[in-house]
């Protein structure tokens, strides 16, 4: 990483932490360099960067936001955010083999050391609920049985920064990292991507 790009990081995540408030609560597990997936409920643009914020400075270069090239990939500012700042992992959404291609990239990802954050809805809510998880965090999961998967409950964001917004709201946020989970011996898919979902909103609870 470049001494300009590092400032950037800096600055991002400073300017993340001051505009949302957030505070970063660690039940049952804690900062880990060992490669792992942050899995989270899914509601505002800040949700990434608050997570990545969360994280102390020293892991942040080694945990990869999963973002749509789509999106991220639209104009060169965007791209120089996403891929050179957040060293995020962009991934075509578009279905066929560009799903498979980026579940496997996923995958060599972690095996390589580093770990991810996704967003297992597939896409933003409105931040009254958690929809049902997609297959890919079950996918990651049966691949890469050794890496431990994070639920993160994100509280806030979206009335902080709702859809459509481009102006932030003056209120607090929180995130809350869970005790590491793994796809259990035999588990089915429905069962797991269950689990796996109960364990965002328990972390929620009396938020």
């Amino acid at each position: 990483m470049s001494a300009a790009t590092s400032l950037a990081a800096g600055l991002l995540a400073g300017l993340t932490r001051l505009i949302t408030g957030v505070r970063a609560r660690w039940v049952c597990t804690a900062p880990s360099t060992a490669a792992r997936v942050y899995f989270a409920n899914h509601a505002s643009h800040l949700d990434t960067l608050v997570i990545w914020a969360s994280l102390p400075k020293a892991l942040r270069t080694r945990v990869r936001p999963v973002a749509a090239a789509d999106y991220w990939g639209k104009s060169r500012l965007r791209r120089w955010l996403a891929t050179e700042v957040l060293n995020a992992l962009l991934v075509e959404r578009s279905g066929g083999s560009g799903s498979r291609e980026a579940l496997h990239s996923l995958v060599t990802t972690l095996k390589a050391g580093d770990s991810l954050i996704l967003f297992p809805e597939g896409t933003r809510g409105d931040g009254s609920a958690v929809g049902a998880l997609r297959p890919g965090l079950y996918f990651v999961a049966e691949q890469c049985p050794d890496v431990e998967l994070i639920p993160v409950h994100l509280h806030n964001l979206s009335r902080i920064l709702p859809k459509g917004e481009l102006l932030p709201v003056p209120i607090m946020g929180s995130a809350t990292f869970g005790a590491p989970m793994h796809l259990r011996p035999g588990e089915h898919r429905d069962s797991f991507l269950n689990r796996a979902r109960a364990a965002i909103l328990d972390l929620g609870e009396g938020q």
